[in-house]
């Protein structure tokens, strides 16, 4: 580590690490936080490093997914993440907070600023008259994100996301052959990963993973296969999303369910993390 740059060392060794995850042997299991607790309890699960999720970011402040929660509050959410665990940190920035590759590139560099080493963009639109950035448009914002990493010093892990089957465009037949042209001029453009988001058929991911020319990353879930067979098909990374946070916000509604009906509490004892533990975990370092 150098004198002068110390800190700008330390995260450039986090990226590392992350983007050497993605050469396997073993596939990465990329779990995604919504605040420091949730990070912590990953942390001390043994997970090698994790990501932030934009929906649950959103919901724990107030608000809907799809970039509502606004860019600086979503960079002041990741910062405490990234200061609050040891682990490499790579960050949902949606499709970029922006409609241009310039407004891409400032989110980039204050996501890096923030402490992330990586960043999740995606293509999708939320417009269902025109679902997906145009491919131009989106080769150029990931040439935006690689240029502010460089300007910034940090060798940020990039991982492209694609929703051509997460948003169901095109015929069904043609989704593969769209994905992958998609998805490999992401990699030309600069992005380390890809990510198909929504795929969940193990000849399909198949097919993914020999004709992308590059890392393949997809989402669990329902109907998705599990993690030793994504490793055996070839999957590099695999990520969960707003899982955890939607299965903590469901078991919070079931007890206030309980709660109110029945008058019971005996969910919050059953389910509960004791309170000395997650007070240990909180302890552990100072808080961000």
């Amino acid at each position: 580590m150098s004198d002068e740059h110390p800190l700008r060392d330390e995260q450039n060794g986090r990226a590392a690490t992350l983007a050497a995850l993605h050469r396997g042997p073993r596939i990465l299991v990329l779990p995604n936080a919504w605040d420091v607790a949730s990070a912590r309890i990953f942390e001390a699960q043994g997970f090698a490093a994790l990501g932030t999720t934009s929906a649950g970011l959103a919901w724990a402040l107030g608000s809907a997914d799809g970039e509502s929660l606004g860019r600086t509050d979503m960079i002041e959410a990741t910062r405490r993440i990234c200061a609050g665990v040891s682990l490499p940190v790579t960050a949902d920035i949606e499709s970029g907070y922006g409609d241009d590759a310039d407004a891409v590139g400032e989110t980039v560099r204050r996501v890096i600023a923030a402490g992330a080493v990586g960043i999740n963009l995606e293509d999708g639109t939320g417009d269902p008259d025109r679902p997906l950035r145009d491919i131009a448009g989106q080769v150029d914002c990931i040439r935006a994100a690689r240029k502010a990493a460089v300007a910034a010093g940090i060798a940020l892990v990039i991982n492209a996301r694609t929703d051509v089957y997460w948003s169901g465009v095109g015929a069904a037949g043609e989704r593969l052959a769209l994905t992958v042209s998609r998805t490999n001029a992401f990699r030309e453009a600069g992005a380390d990963c890809v990510f198909v988001p929504g795929v969940g058929d193990a000849d399909v991911i198949r097919t993914l993973v020999q004709q992308i020319d590059g890392p393949l990353n997809v989402l669990a879930g329902p109907g998705v296969p599990a993690v030793s067979a994504l490793e055996e098909l070839g999957v590099a990374r695999v990520s969960v999303g707003s899982g955890p946070v939607r299965a903590a916000l469901g078991l919070t509604r079931r007890l206030a369910r309980e709660l109110r009906t029945t008058g019971c509490y005996d969910g919050f004892t059953d389910a509960a993390m004791p309170y000395a533990d997650i007070n240990d975990l909180m302890a552990r370092r100072k808080s961000p």
